[in-house]
């Protein structure tokens, strides 16, 4: 087919009096002339004018919201209201028809239930057209970040045999026949694919700190899976995730890369999607409006993630936080769900408190119980109390609660020893991860960022199942 120019590029140059073809898809079709062709390359679209009297009426009849089009003629300057430029139709054909008593995604407000049931259309809407072409910004901003740093990518494994968190939640693998195993009763992973049992991976981190020991510095970035039965707003089964891990840097150097990382990539979106997030933004106080007032947004969208951008984060201990919470009017009135008191792994309810109500900031909490960590994070000293903390730390930001974290490792081959014991992890799971404790051991650190709570940061959007493309979630595994 001849060359076409997306509509992104038109709007950037607007070369009025140039020939040019257009290709998307139709929106509107107003008064038998003037035709509104989206084609996903920004958040707008081109108004295609068109002679009713070059056109068969059976023709007409098929410009139908959704049918795909291409339209070629001359640009000129628009003398209506909404766009500065228009297509002036020389040639019009229609690529693809669509049924408009069957296309779902007509021209009116559809909820974000109903759009998640139809995830193979919903590109085609303003508002997923943003989410994504968002989430494409921020992926690259991810890769630029660490690359001009001197990172290097790795890609870890998604089929383990490790349970890098210590938790079990994991997804079995197998080829066997499950028939056969549920007639005879018998799973022998012996006989499996790889001979042994196998999952698909929780984290690419115990990976990633193997190619750091050598490398210096390296992160990993692909699909991480939790078989974990929660059916919330910030929970997924299958999600991205972001880890790097870095040779000889400690906790303080650690949270100095998170919130780096995070202050890039919100700086990246706001200066490479600017109109796509001020739909976003538009969309966001539209929806604040049918909210209680105590529900609504504190500041629009872009003034957070400049507030988030361009301010240092607080940091705290968790003992810190612990007290700050109990001493919070929010706990003196019960207002909290889940109880508050030293040794708790902190809800989404509290680290929310401290971001949104008290700090109003983005909040980086270290030194975390050791009972409540995985087994690989670096053991504190005692504090005054005697309490066993790890050398951990979370970010937090509004909104969303946590969304990186991370610790220093544990280098030193005894404690990681004793760790797994308590942890009941066997030492032949991992020998191969025990074994860098043995050969060259030293300081290093590194955290996961959650790329669906990043884009949902950035984005507005209340439900991780609305900024992936298709949702793996309890009892959902559509298209």
């Amino acid at each position: 087919m001849a060359q076409h120019t997306t509509i992104r590029e038109i709007l950037r140059d607007q070369p009025v009096g140039t020939a040019i073809t257009v290709r998307g898809w139709v929106r509107t079709f107003r008064n038998d002339q003037f035709i509104t062709v989206s084609d996903g390359s920004c958040i707008h679209a081109l108004q295609v004018v068109i002679k009713k009297e070059d056109h068969g009426e059976e023709t007409l009849k098929r410009i139908q919201t959704g049918t795909s089009v291409s339209a070629a003629g001359v640009l000129g300057k628009s003398l209506g209201k909404g766009q500065a430029v228009e297509l002036v139709c020389e040639q019009l054909e229609i690529l693809g028809d669509c049924d408009p008593q069957e296309y779902p995604i007509q021209m009116k407000r559809h909820s974000l239930e109903f759009l998640r049931e139809k995830a193979h259309l919903r590109f085609r809407t303003n508002t997923f057209g943003a989410v994504f072409r968002l989430r494409h910004h921020l992926s690259y901003a991810i890769h630029k970040f660490f690359n001009d740093r001197g990172f290097f990518y790795l890609h870890a494994p998604i089929i383990t045999g490790s349970d890098a968190e210590g938790a079990g939640e994991m997804f079995r693998v197998t080829s066997l026949d499950l028939a056969q195993v549920a007639k005879t009763g018998v799973f022998d992973p012996s006989l499996d694919f790889f001979g042994k049992s196998t999952n698909l991976s929780l984290s690419g981190q115990l990976e990633a700190e193997l190619a750091a020991l050598a490398l210096g510095k390296v992160y990993t970035f692909g699909p991480t899976f939790r078989a974990e039965n929660s059916n919330t707003s910030r929970h997924l089964a299958e999600f991205w995730m972001i880890e790097p891990e870095v040779a000889f840097n400690d906790i303080n150097d650690n949270m100095d890369l998170g919130e780096a990382c995070l202050k890039y990539c919100i700086q990246y979106a706001l200066e490479h999607a600017r109109e796509d997030l001020e739909f976003l933004q538009e969309r966001e106080a539209n929806e604040d409006k049918q909210k209680p007032v105590d529900e609504r947004q504190a500041m629009p969208l872009i003034a957070r993630l400049e507030l988030i951008a361009g301010h240092a984060f607080e940091r705290i201990t968790y003992t810190e936080a612990i007290e700050l919470l109990l001493q919070s009017n929010h706990y003196k009135k019960k207002k909290f769900k889940y109880p508050v008191e030293w040794g708790i792994d902190m809800q989404s309810e509290h680290e929310r408190y401290l971001t949104e109500k008290h700090f109003q900031r983005p909040v980086i909490i270290t030194g975390y119980p050791a009972a409540i960590k995985a087994f690989y994070m670096r053991m504190n000293d005692p504090d005054t109390q005697g309490r066993k903390t790890v050398a951990a730390m979370d970010i937090l930001v509004p909104g969303i609660g946590e969304i990186i974290g991370g610790s220093q490792r544990e280098e030193r081959l005894d404690v990681l020893l004793s760790k797994c014991a308590q942890f009941n992890i066997p030492q032949e799971h991992i020998w191969w991860y025990l074994e860098t404790r043995k050969f060259g051991t030293c300081v290093h650190a590194g955290f996961g960022l959650g790329f669906e709570r990043l884009i949902m940061l950035v984005t507005g959007m209340g439900n991780i199942r609305d900024v992936i493309p298709f949702p793996r979630t309890p009892l959902s595994a559509e298209f």
